[in-house]
């Protein structure tokens, strides 16, 4: 395989009846492109990474086994393993839509990072329920007020985004929580910042994996990024 131009990262937790389309709408939607998918699954009880193993026969995936859990984590394990410049990270259960890959890469050509935000004109949030909507706002509005430096950001907290790998070259991950984003806006290297609209989806199948655990690793994150960096 030769160097690709895009490598994709994408953490996996029980997301097996929503790998194979999510496979089958990247490959169509990066046909013209040297890509790297790399899944890296979290050791699900579904079999998410047999499933992942066998479509890597067809498809240019490196599947990544993991014993513990943690999606910020998965993804910096993901980032040791690309191969490309150029580092592409979304979700699996299809609220990111595949084919919005092609505008982030148009984008990122002038930029350092690209966002695919939700909080900007020609955005929506169709996949948010009530609930959600306002645990996510609370969320952004408390990440703004910690680090006024990233105020000018709509959506800070995105797991859809590129960046080059030089923004993150030789810069330490703690990877705690969810929001790997908020860490690479505090810490990484770059001059400009993109935001792009996109539809967040539905889930189709599968369940949502977020739970008040998640929302108290989201503060501790805050807390370390803000005062132990």
């Amino acid at each position: 395989m030769t160097k690709p131009k895009l490598s994709l990262i994408i953490p996996t937790y029980n997301e097996r009846e929503n790998l194979p389309e999510l496979v089958r709408r990247i490959h169509t939607s990066l046909k013209e492109i040297e890509y790297q998918l790399i899944i890296v699954d979290d050791n699900s009880p579904d079999e998410t990474g047999i499933l992942a193993e066998k479509l890597a026969k067809k498809y240019p995936i490196m599947v990544i086994h993991r014993k513990k859990r943690g999606l910020a984590s998965a993804i910096v394990d993901g980032f040791r393993n690309a191969k490309s410049e150029l580092l592409c990270v979304m979700d699996a259960d299809l609220q990111h839509p595949p084919e919005k890959i092609i505008d982030l890469l148009k984008k990122v050509k002038n930029v350092d990072l690209v966002i695919a935000s939700r909080y900007i004109n020609r955005s929506s949030v169709k996949g948010l329920n009530l609930w959600r909507r306002i645990t996510s706002e609370i969320a952004k509005a408390l990440a703004q007020a910690f680090f006024p430096s990233i105020r000018r950001i709509k959506d800070p907290l995105s797991g859809f985004f590129i960046l080059k790998k030089n923004v993150i070259n030789k810069i330490e991950l703690k990877a705690i929580g969810y929001k790997i984003l908020l860490e690479i806006l505090v810490k990484g290297r770059y001059k400009n910042v993109v935001e792009i609209p996109y539809i967040f989806g539905k889930r189709k199948m599968g369940k949502n994996k977020l739970s008040f655990v998640e929302y108290l690793n989201y503060l501790k994150c805050l807390f370390i990024l803000k005062f132990n960096r």
